[in-house]
């Protein structure tokens, strides 16, 4: 299992000190850093601006959201970074949640599975540049009916790098991880947990047996997983500085009733807990829905505790189908995260 980095997405302006992650990433042998997005900051000019010091790690965004740009939009912003950083590049992508989508974006949010499977065709049209891209979609179309009537199939002026330049997907519901791996070369999770394994193994492989020729063997595919890991001097006290977090996405990330990242702990058996958390984050106490998720929570999908608490839980992550696990912490302690990764 290899190592990297998750940076995320900003909070209220750049992060201090993203540029010294970034290298000592690199520097500690990590396979990769990671940014995102969600409504303030992108994902790709951080990556690109931050890369642009690096030679050897590789640069991937987790997520950039499907409705910030067009397919081919995204193509291009793929191909240009992937020469840039001479084939490091992985374009993850994601639906995110009917709040940004349509509050946001602008854009209708329903069918996202069927829309992500339009969105992913053409960004790889574009990327093998076998032909003038067009698409008669439910979603895209190209070149557009209507309009000026003037539209024409294009195909992009530049010669990518990889035509088979990986593409990740988010994905947190069952239908949408076999999608998945029926149709991208690798999986972004969120509060994956060892104790699922045997059934994300099981919606991997259904989604693998309707997989195309064309793509990569699935041998190839990749598990791309971020995970809070918080060094500390004791399990329950690292447990605390996570808890914010859970609350977070657990009761205040999307609608209420249309939360897929609370689904997925409901998944965990979870549900009544979220239930209290949502209510309480809901109704504007962040501290009480802090406090009301549970440590077992915790530790089902994070690492925490001492070094040795760390080693001693790492075991069953590393019996898991995740092939990178993306530290998400505090970038002082990745020295020795990196060593209790390594041994």
């Amino acid at each position: 299992m290899r190592w990297g980095y998750y940076m995320g997405y900003w909070s209220a302006g750049p992060p201090p000190g993203a540029q010294e992650t970034v290298l000592a990433c690199e520097a500690l042998g990590a396979d990769s850093v990671w940014t995102a997005e969600a409504y303030g900051s992108d994902a790709l000019t951080p990556l690109a601006w931050w890369g642009s010091r690096t030679s050897s790690v590789r640069l991937g965004t987790a997520i950039a959201q499907l409705s910030a740009r067009t397919p081919t939009a995204a193509a291009m912003a793929a191909l240009t970074l992937d020469h840039l950083s001479g084939g490091r590049f992985v374009l993850g992508l994601g639906a995110s949640g009917p709040q940004v989508v349509e509050g946001w974006y602008g854009q209708p949010y329903p069918r996202p599975l069927a829309r992500t499977r339009e969105y992913v065709s053409i960004v790889r049209d574009v990327l093998r540049r076998e032909a003038p891209v067009t698409h008669a979609g439910d979603f895209y179309r190209l070149p557009l009916d209507g309009g000026t009537g003037l539209g024409k199939p294009l195909r992009s002026t530049v010669h990518p790098l990889r035509a088979d330049l990986p593409i990740h997907l988010a994905a947190e519901g069952p239908k949408n991880i076999s999608m998945t791996a029926e149709i991208a070369d690798g999986w972004l999770p969120m509060f994956y947990s060892p104790r699922m394994d045997d059934e994300y193994r099981q919606l991997l492989a259904d989604g693998f047996a309707a997989r195309a020729a064309r793509l990569r063997d699935p041998a190839q595919f990749e598990v791309v997983c971020p995970v809070p890991i918080v060094l500390g001097d004791d399990v329950a006290s690292a447990a605390d500085s996570i808890r914010p977090f859970v609350a977070l996405y657990a009761g205040g990330m999307g609608a209420k009733g249309a939360n897929f990242h609370r689904n997925v702990l409901d998944r965990l058996g979870y549900a009544e807990a979220c239930d209290e958390i949502q209510a309480h984050y809901l109704a504007g106490d962040k501290a009480r829905a802090a406090a009301a998720v549970p440590i077992e929570l915790i530790r089902d999908v994070a690492l925490v505790g001492t070094a040795d608490d760390i080693r001693a839980q790492l075991p069953a992550w590393r019996a898991t189908a995740v092939t990178t696990m993306l530290v998400q912490g505090d970038p002082r302690t990745l020295p020795a995260i990196a060593q209790l990764l390594a041994e």
